[in-house]
């Protein structure tokens, strides 16, 4: 297997993290999934390919394993990001409808989420914090942009069909206000899709630890539904081109809202003389 992680530096306040686009799988663990687990169909498809050249100066970190190795936008100690509704853990042990992904026997271990945590969780968010700190250093403040998506109907997860954006701040506790209220203004106003505001994800893992306004970090989440910019939200999930065309130009007035924000951010950031 590869780096577990992918980095390209830019000079942007602004740092687009992707934790769910890598499809990588040891041979190892591969050989422990069955059938249902191997279509890997819970990958954030071809995200990093959606917003690829969308704010062109911008720093992007990207896991290259798949989540099912184990999950980058998972609190390392296991600990839920919605108690009481139904998620997928640090390793999942089913996929996004609940069905088993591993072979009977051979789920993983308590090793096992120690071993992944040391060989791939960690060091993509190593690489994710020195990056967060680079940038921040050039700008006085960062701006980590967490982009995911997800199909739009899943029963097991959410009742209905998601809107086409889906911004998670944490309930505004992630990122200055503004921030916020620029995401959701251009998504809102998007001719034809739909959007909410810490709806049913709030922001993960990555969102919620990096996340630190007071301290000059700001993060956002962005959940998109897949039906967005795919042509099926079955396999083999392929990019259309044609609704990923309309959707870029509303991902990339957000991405250059939000950057244009950062002189004011760091004026806010710097003590008062």
């Amino acid at each position: 297997m590869t780096h577990p992680f992918e980095i390209n530096q830019g000079t942007s306040p602004v740092i687009l993290a992707f934790p769910h686009t890598g499809t990588e799988v040891p041979a190892e663990i591969w050989d422990r999934l069955n059938d249902n687990g191997r279509l890997l169909a819970d990958t954030d498809w071809l995200i990093h390919h959606l917003y690829a050249g969308l704010l062109p100066q911008a720093t992007t970190v990207r896991a290259t394993f798949h989540r099912y190795v184990i999950d980058a936008n998972r609190d390392p100690t296991g600990a839920s990001l919605y108690p009481g509704q139904n998620t997928t853990g640090l390793i999942p042990e089913t996929d996004f409808d609940g069905k088993a992904i591993w072979n009977e026997g051979e789920e993983p271990s308590a090793a096992d989420i120690v071993n992944r945590l040391k060989s791939f969780h960690a060091p993509y968010h190593a690489a994710l914090l020195a990056e967060i700190e680079r940038v921040k250093a050039i700008h006085g403040v960062a701006i980590l942009y967490d982009c995911h998506s997800i199909r739009s109907r899943i029963p097991f997860l959410f009742e209905g069909r998601l809107p086409d954006f889906n911004i998670g701040t944490d309930m505004g506790r992630t990122c200055d206000a503004r921030i916020e209220a620029a995401a959701a203004e251009v998504a809102m106003a998007a001719d034809g899709y739909t959007a909410i505001v810490n709806g049913r994800f709030k922001g993960g893992w990555t969102t919620r630890h990096y996340g630190r306004p007071e301290d000059g970090v700001h993060a956002i989440q962005m959940e998109l539904a897949q039906i967005s910019h795919l042509e099926t939200e079955a396999l083999p999930f392929a990019y259309d081109d044609e609704k990923a065309g309309r959707l870029r130009k509303h991902l990339k007035a957000i991405l250059q809202r939000i950057e244009t924000l950062v002189p004011e951010l760091a004026t806010a950031q710097c003590p008062s003389s």
